[in-house]
């Protein structure tokens, strides 16, 4: 079985109903930790660039961000919209505190740091939420702002592989509970679920913008 980005069940799991160390505390193996890490850090990054980008744009409106390269891959249309501050400021500040958090988790796991269920679950919970989010975003990306985003695409890539590979870990430690079916053919094919849902995205935007990619 392959197992890059997901951890390996000891005996003891398999017969505790996967509650790890004492108290019921859960681990993560190096290879998941990683992953929270890298993914953290891709969506840090891509929060933190178009945030700088941002704050040029309120100074001068008639800046151009680095990623606006043409009437589709324009960042600026997508900094200028509704969209990009739906909760009142700009969304990219909620994600330099959440992708923070979740490179913090990901260290504190590399050291060795192990985790209640109640924590798995809000990981998992604030992993779904953020995956809704870009989510919508994405269709408003698409279908009402007409414009894409790089620095935005790399977030929601980010964001996808990373709910993937949590709810994966929640479920190899049962933490969270599926027909045992289910959650051996998860556990194989671990990889499909980010792979098909990224090439979705990919497709929609070729199909989208289509006689823009082709003349």
């Amino acid at each position: 079985m392959t197992t890059a980005a997901v951890d390996e069940v000891s005996s003891s799991e398999r017969t505790d109903g996967g509650t790890g160390g004492p108290g019921g505390a859960v681990g993560a193996g190096r290879a998941f930790s990683w992953l929270l890490v890298i993914t953290g850090a891709a969506g840090l990054l891509a929060s933190w660039v178009i945030t700088l980008d941002k704050f040029k744009l309120l100074e001068d409106p008639s800046f151009t961000p680095g990623c606006s390269l043409n009437p589709v891959v324009s960042c600026g249309s997508i900094m200028k919209s509704e969209q990009a501050a739906v909760f009142g400021f700009p969304n990219p500040l909620l994600g330099m505190v959440t992708y923070s958090m979740v490179i913090a988790i990901g260290m504190a796991l590399l050291s060795g740091a192990r985790f209640r269920r109640w924590y798995w679950l809000g990981l998992n919970a604030g992993c779904l939420f953020g995956v809704g989010f870009v989510t919508w975003l994405m269709y408003q990306s698409l279908y009402n702002i007409n414009a894409l985003c790089l620095w935005c695409s790399l977030a929601w890539a980010a964001t996808i592989v990373m709910f993937c590979y949590v709810t994966t870990h929640n479920i190899r430690h049962r933490i969270i509970r599926v027909p045992e079916g289910v959650r051996g053919a998860l556990l194989e094919f671990h990889w499909m679920p980010p792979v098909l849902w990224i090439g979705i995205i990919g497709m929609l935007v070729l199909t989208r913008w289509w006689d823009f990619w082709t003349s």
